[in-house]
């Protein structure tokens, strides 16, 4: 029991406005869990709130920052039957309710009742019941925390590959290898398609072939990596399908100029606020190009992606590079800022994790 006592936390105030201070430890409802955290990692989403000081749907500021997360249950609520003191647990960021227009269409994470939680950059978190309920899952004994931890943004990747439509033997390529760029082009493999990773750097790219990647295109600042591409495609027509993982208007405009006749662009990086994108219509028309965008995860996704980690289909390393205590967060937040290319950062808030 730990009610009472005050914990260590990341607490975003405004733009880069991120404090590392004492509050008290959530209390829990009858249907919620109190997780101790043992490794949450650094997400490209909680970087743009850093940097914007907002994000209109998933966090209201001061707020405790931080949603990929894995660790063990401390206290249970009187409601909760499926889940005791002492498990070890993966909670996704949200819950869908199950019941509105776009659940019942099978669109949970257009959910327009989504609830969100955050807070994982801290010694504890409250898992709200309908969390629990759908998306709290038992983490097999022979998975680390940081393995477990990878489940929600590997579940975005398993929905964005759900939409896009990849078949074996597809030709996919992927703009972009930061940490997601990576696992799309390591599922798009175990997914049976031939990937062409297009990075920015030798090292981002070298990553890409480990991961399974068989052709690799350098994409330098101010040059279009299109050409390239579809070089290494069949006839030189194009790839089957083209993920955007950066979330800039130049790479949204590179994917639609990459992608094959009848083939499919999955918009999956989200760019600024109000950003405008001009794309060529006549391709778009006439040569019958599908356009699909990604916003989220499913508690099938979130399901599915535990299983991949558990099975060893991918391997946390390949992902995540250093790790710091939980009091040196602000500093990786300002590496965050001024060096791109990063993989995440593992946060411990237990040196014993």
């Amino acid at each position: 029991m730990v009610r009472g006592r005050n914990m260590l936390a990341g607490v975003l105030h405004g733009k880069e406005d991120l404090r590392m201070e004492r509050i008290g430890v959530p209390s829990i409802g009858p249907a919620d869990i109190l997780v101790r955290v043992r490794a949450a990692l650094t997400c490209g989403t909680d970087l743009k709130v850093f940097r914007r000081g907002h994000h209109a749907r998933m966090i209201t500021l001061p707020a405790p920052l931080g949603h990929e997360l894995a660790g063990d249950i401390t206290e249970v609520g009187s409601a909760v039957t499926s889940f005791e003191v002492g498990d070890r647990i993966v909670a996704a960021n949200s819950a869908p309710c199950h019941k509105c227009f776009y659940c019942r269409r099978d669109h949970k994470n257009l959910c327009e009742n989504l609830l969100f939680n955050n807070g994982a950059y801290a010694e504890f978190i409250r898992i709200p019941g309908p969390i629990v309920d759908c998306n709290t899952h038992l983490v097999p004994a022979h998975v680390d925390y940081r393995a477990a931890a990878l489940t929600e943004p590997l579940a975005c990747v398993l929905k964005g590959i759900d939409d896009t439509g990849i078949s074996p033997g597809d030709t996919v390529a992927v703009i972009g290898l930061g940490p997601i760029g990576l696992m799309f082009v390591r599922v798009a493999k175990i997914a049976g398609a031939r990937v062409v990773a297009v990075g920015r750097s030798q090292v981002q790219l070298d990553r890409a072939e480990h991961l399974g990647a068989e052709v690799l295109v350098e994409s330098r600042r101010g040059a279009d990596p299109s050409d390239e591409v579809r070089r290494h495609t069949d006839g030189g027509r194009g790839a089957d399908a083209v993920i955007e993982a950066v979330g800039s208007p130049h790479a949204w405009r590179q994917a639609v100029s990459m992608v094959r006749p009848g083939g499919a662009v999955n918009f999956f990086g989200g760019c600024p606020k109000n950003t405008v994108v001009c794309l060529d219509t006549g391709r778009l028309h006439y040569a019958s190009i599908a356009i699909k965008a990604t916003f989220h995860h499913t508690p099938d996704h979130i399901e599915e992606a535990l299983e991949l980690v558990s099975r060893g289909d991918l391997h946390a390393e390949d992902f995540m590079g250093d790790e710091a205590p939980l009091d040196d967060l602000r500093s990786v937040f300002r590496r965050m800022l001024t060096r791109s290319g990063l993989l995440k950062t593992v946060v411990l808030p237990d040196h014993g994790a």
